[in-house]
């Protein structure tokens, strides 16, 4: 495959690129076509690494209004509501559903996914389904998924013991949710036994933190200190952190500090953590999103996920990580044009730095897995939800869309609308 005059995340533009061997073979302008292989016109359009998704639960993915709907559209409904249908689950059903919102996330370029997967059903009916899932979808898209004990580690009977058994049956990453168990001791309890689970068994952890409005909830300062205890610097995420968005700004700057000394990498979910948090407050209410532009500075990794799709917490979502970073960049005001960037970069390469991706990127060598976008540059793809044009995985289009066009009948008016055009 070779693609003529597509532009690049980093700002080249009139670029060729080549694939062999389902690899990059070639970057650069005006390359030479090898015998036998026809070029696709680019048309000047944003060619962009595949998007990441480094936080989705996708055991619960469209199951909304099953058993009923959450009404207060709080965390802990959700939570209660995922317990009442838990019991109802069958593997057929998670399977199916799974699949279909697979199918959702390539059509929007999307080819990385980190799941969270909950532990406390001691059938690990949603274990089993999505690791089928993951041996079905492995041909075109990464699904890594976390030991999640939605209930507690501690919390929920027999949780620890089934966390093992869904590590021992393939399932590579120990997930937790400190803030959710019955005292705030056993919270830190639970971030040591998993952190030390995670050492000995060689694996990474990404931990839901401090998903809470309570400014006294940090664990994640503990997650820092056993990240450096036990030497797994680089290997730990915390999720959520939405804590961090309403402690004061004295403690902010010590935590983020012992964040980054630890190697922490971070991931928000604007379009979650925007919807659940702040329920309690009358105005002004906070957003709850953690605090991504100080994070970043800091020099830590920071990604976005979608996190929830049509089930208990969420009643609206698509896979589109463009949507995701579109309201992070809003929440977090991000909006300079190194600010857009950034957030475009969080749904991407921040993400599969999160997901330890090899082989990822638009360089040489590099697998060759890309989305053609259309729109001109990072910050144009946000402002339009851009059109997924073309989705390649190891050098096979995935999926095609034809651009986005609006057919106008104005008097003395263009016939057709461009809306990367741009006024001066």
């Amino acid at each position: 495959m070779l693609i003529r005059n597509i532009c690049l995340p980093d700002g080249r533009q009139g670029q060729d690129l080549l694939v062999q061997a389902g690899r990059i073979a070639a970057i650069g302008p005006n390359l030479p076509s090898p015998e036998g292989v026809q070029g696709i016109d680019g048309q000047g359009w944003l060619l962009s690494p595949p998007f990441v998704d480094a936080h989705f639960h996708l055991d619960a993915a469209l199951s909304y209004g099953l058993p009923r709907v959450n009404q207060s559209g709080t965390l802990l409904e959700g939570i209660a509501l995922w317990g009442e249908l838990k019991p109802l689950l069958t593997q057929e059903a998670l399977v199916e559903r799974a699949l279909s919102y697979c199918d959702w996330a390539v059509a929007k370029g999307l080819l990385a996914i980190r799941s969270h997967v909950d532990v406390c059903d001691e059938r690990l009916l949603a274990v089993e389904a999505l690791l089928h899932v993951k041996q079905r979808v492995k041909p075109y898209l990464d699904l890594q998924l976390v030991a999640f004990p939605q209930d507690g580690l501690l919390r929920a009977p027999g949780a620890v013991e089934n966390l093992k058994r869904a590590l021992d049956m393939g399932v590579e990453v120990v997930g937790g949710i400190p803030h959710f168990e019955r005292t705030y001791e056993q919270g830190t309890q639970s971030v040591r036994l998993l952190c030390e689970l995670a050492a000995e068994r060689g694996l990474a952890v990404d931990m839901h933190c401090d998903e809470s409005d309570d400014p006294a909830s940090r664990h994640i300062e503990t997650l820092a200190f056993e990240t450096q205890r036990l030497g797994l610097q680089g290997r730990v995420t915390g999720s959520h952190l939405t804590s961090l968005h309403s402690v004061d700004n004295y403690y902010a700057s010590k935590l983020i500090a012992l964040m980054a000394e630890a190697r922490l990498q971070v991931v928000a979910n604007p379009l979650i953590n925007i919807t659940l948090q702040g329920r309690h407050d009358s105005y002004p209410k906070r957003r709850g999103m953690t605090r991504v532009p100080e994070l970043l500075a800091a020099g830590i990794n920071v990604g976005f996920g979608h996190d929830c799709a049509l089930d208990p917490w969420y009643s609206l979502g698509s896979a589109d990580m463009l949507e995701v970073a579109s309201m992070g960049l809003h929440v977090a005001q991000m909006t300079s044009q190194t600010g857009m960037q950034a957030c475009f970069d969080a749904v991407t390469v921040n993400n599969a730095g999160v997901l330890g991706l090899t082989g990822y990127g638009l360089e040489v060598g590099a697998n060759a897995d890309f989305v053609l976008l259309q729109a001109r540059d990072p910050v144009e793809a946000l402002r339009l939800r851009a059109q997924r044009l073309l989705v390649v995985r190891r050098g096979q289009v995935l999926s095609r869309c034809a651009p986005s066009t609006a057919q106008l009948s104005l008097a003395g008016r263009p016939a057709s609308v461009d809306w990367t055009r741009r006024q001066a």
